[in-house]
């Protein structure tokens, strides 16, 4: 089975480009994750990527100023160097522009901390206590010039608590986005996810009981 040429973008210490990287060990996976870069020298992810014998690559946002598109058009040359195919955002703390997205539209993913299209932008978790939901999750989508926007390939819900606070409703998520990426990755390398009127459709099924209630009453 040839596998997908994956690039993980990255900006600190990569716990979803580390779920990637273990996922895309199995020989039945269909991508394989053959660069890591980071827009900040010394991530820590870069460490772990080189530890699993994956090459990694620094270029450096803050050179560039506010000039994005130039910084864009040095990510976009690396990535056409080494063949890539798919691109992951794992923690990229950057927002792109345009130009970039549109030259990887269909072939970039991104993970959010929330279900889509609740809670765009950042402190997810936060906000989501704040308004007193009982289900909260995360989301990978495709990227599309707006933020958090794209087509949604698969969602994983958690229950939220009465104690919970940011913290702990946070390392919950986190466990469900470490689940939901590598899948994801799995069905879009695989060939199982096709774009219809700006929506992702796939022939996956949902969880087996297909329900996910909170609070349950026992």
């Amino acid at each position: 089975m040839e596998k997908r040429r994956v690039a993980i973008l990255i900006s600190g210490r990569g716990s979803n480009m580390t779920a990637l990287i273990e996922a895309a060990k199995a020989e039945d996976f269909p991508a394989g994750i053959v660069l890591v870069i980071s827009n900040i020298a010394g991530a820590g992810g870069l460490t772990k990527a080189a530890e699993s014998g994956i090459e990694t690559a620094t270029i450096e946002s803050k050179p560039f100023g506010k000039d994005r598109e130039a910084f864009e058009r040095k990510l976009h040359e690396t990535l056409v160097a080494h063949n890539i195919e798919l691109v992951c955002l794992a923690g990229f703390l950057r927002l792109l522009t345009p130009w970039f997205v549109t030259r990887w539209d269909g072939r970039m993913l991104n993970i959010h901390p929330a279900l889509l299209p609740s809670y765009r932008g950042l402190h997810t978790h936060e906000r989501a206590l704040a308004d007193g939901v009982k289900i909260h999750g995360a989301t990978v989508h495709f990227v599309v010039p707006e933020m958090d926007s794209g087509p949604i390939i698969m969602q994983g819900a958690v229950a939220v608590l009465d104690g919970d606070t940011p913290e702990t409703l946070a390392a919950r998520v986190l466990g469900v986005e470490h689940r939901i990426y590598p899948d994801a990755l799995r069905l879009v390398a695989g060939g199982g996810t096709r774009i219809e009127n700006g929506q992702c459709k796939t022939e996956a099924s949902g969880s087996p009981d297909d329900t996910l209630i909170s609070p349950a009453i026992i």
